[in-house]
């Protein structure tokens, strides 16, 4: 909880949001492990290549395995020798990019480029091959958007659906897990308004969840110990009470008890926002953020990674 606590209040003070120029898109990049023709480190360099191809295209991504993913094969086309010194290898290969649907287990939209490499070794003549791919090509621009297309009519179809699960899910304190699927649903879509607005009174249920525990715990703290020692204890819990929860005005009660009592030996202040500060874009912001750190430690879907090993 107070990890989760943690990265909510750094999202919400640093307001983190995505470049002008870039589109939330719930689409991961996956690159396998056991890819045979990549050498290594192979992997992370691809894998930035991907990102990059999103990038360009006005898209950010999410950072863990989900449902929509963009994966690349490769196939060596030839190789030739350069005596030296000192001696070179000259490689061509076919990279060959999907996007697809890692659950239903289908392509969405497919394409290939043929890229050559120069390298000493042949780990850095792929390396290089690698460096080398054309990202900013019509071909290129036409593959993420297609990709695009077909995961916005996902959500378009879907997304009623998924708001009433997220609803059930919250129903039963499963908040974080509501939040999850709320985030899935990108701005593009024609649900996304009626998805906001789920996700934010879902937010307010997490939060005034949480600060309901963390106060219960402070009081417990104090009550057990009213000196230092206690203020310390209890200010752990306070410092995971938000500005907006439900019983952040109680929360204060109990603060100013403590330090009336304590006084200076106590370096404890609550949180508070800054004047001027949309608060609708911080929950905004931090909803989302605790759906995604969920989703990012769920446990990989193995038939999903298997589907996309087909593929390579």
């Amino acid at each position: 909880m107070k990890k989760i606590f943690s990265i909510l209040f750094a999202a919400l003070m640093s307001v983190t949001m995505l470049a002008a120029e870039t589109e939330y898109l719930p689409i991961s990049v996956y690159v396998a492990d056991n890819t045979e023709n990549f050498p290594q480190g192979a992997r992370d360099l691809v894998e930035n290549k991907l990102t990059q191809l999103l990038t360009l295209n006005g898209v950010a991504g999410i950072d863990y395995l989900g449902q929509f993913v963009l994966t690349v094969s490769t196939t060596p086309l030839d190789k030739d020798v350069i005596p030296g010194p000192p001696m070179k290898i000259s490689e061509k290969m076919e990279m060959n990019l999907y996007i697809v649907d890692a659950y239903a287990k289908t392509v969405f939209t497919s394409t290939s480029m043929t890229v050559r490499g120069l390298g000493e070794t042949e780990n850095k003549c792929y390396l290089n091959a690698i460096s080398h791919m054309p990202l900013k090509t019509p071909q290129m621009e036409k593959f993420v958007q297609d990709g695009k297309k077909k995961i916005i009519e996902y959500y378009d179809h879907e997304a009623e659906a998924m708001i009433k699960k997220a609803q059930f899910l919250a129903k039963q304190k499963q908040y974080e897990e509501a939040l999850s699927i709320i985030a899935l649903i990108p701005q593009q879509s024609k649900h996304y308004d009626a998805a906001l607005a789920a996700g934010l009174d879902i937010y307010q249920m997490y939060l005034d969840n949480e600060c309901a525990m963390n106060l219960a715990a402070a009081r417990q703290a104090w009550a057990a110990e009213q000196n230092s020692k206690g203020a310390y204890a209890a200010g752990e819990f306070l410092a995971n009470i938000l500005p907006d929860a439900g019983c952040y005005d109680d929360a204060m009660q109990l603060y100013n008890e403590i330090k009336g009592k304590v006084l200076d030996d106590w370096k404890f202040e609550m949180k508070k926002y800054q004047d001027g500060v949309d608060i609708q874009k911080l929950q905004i912001d931090a909803a989302r953020q605790v759906g995604v750190e969920y989703g990012r430690h769920q446990p990989s879907q193995n038939t999903s990674i298997e589907f996309l090993r087909t593929l390579l």
